[in-house]
């Protein structure tokens, strides 16, 4: 099977748009959640998520594995965002934690204590090691461990226990977060 490219034919320069648009919708906002959850900053990670689509149709053709391949990407262009704008950073670090997270609405069972819980949430990640941090949140949005590995650039046999370790960690951050501000 040959690989989709937006170059050749006109069939194929088809058949890539329509890829690159079923991928596009499958999977930007998954993205942006989770570069917003690792920033902090909604503006930030859209323009990291664009970005790293914009990358993807430039090349002209879909990689392997299309998921890893833009968190990669976009991993790179948040990591070259953070050490190339101080400005950015010192934007960044002053915001507030209860917008730090891209959730959905609370359910109308979610108790008044959501917006502690969050700001929480936002300090334990904080506090864990980048590739941690980035490891759960590409998780939670759903990544699979090939695609965890692939996007961080780890050996996929050791997704699993590193993952295991990073939730262990996030839980006793939880668990001292709650304990000082209770």
């Amino acid at each position: 099977m040959h690989p989709v490219t937006r170059t050749g034919t006109a069939a194929g320069a088809a058949a890539f748009d329509a890829e690159f648009r079923r991928l596009f919708e499958a999977r930007f906002a998954s993205l942006f959640r989770y570069l917003d959850r690792l920033s902090g900053d909604a503006a930030l990670a859209e323009d990291v998520a664009q970005q790293a689509f914009v990358k993807l149709y430039e090349r002209g053709r879909m990689p392997d594995d299309p998921p890893a391949w833009l968190a990669a990407v976009a991993n790179n262009l948040f990591r070259d965002s953070r050490r190339g704008t101080s400005r950015r950073l010192r934007l960044l670090s002053g915001r507030s934690p209860d917008f730090a997270l891209a959730d959905p609405p609370p359910a109308p069972d979610a108790g008044v204590d959501a917006p502690a819980r969050r700001q929480a949430a936002r300090r334990a990640l904080d506090g864990l090691p980048e590739r941690e941090r980035r490891m759960l949140l590409l998780r939670v949005e759903g990544y699979s461990y090939r695609e965890i590995a692939a996007a961080l650039e780890l050996a996929e046999a050791s997704v699993g226990s590193l993952l295991l370790r990073a939730r262990r960690a996030f839980k006793s951050a939880m668990e001292e977060t709650e304990h000082a501000s209770a």
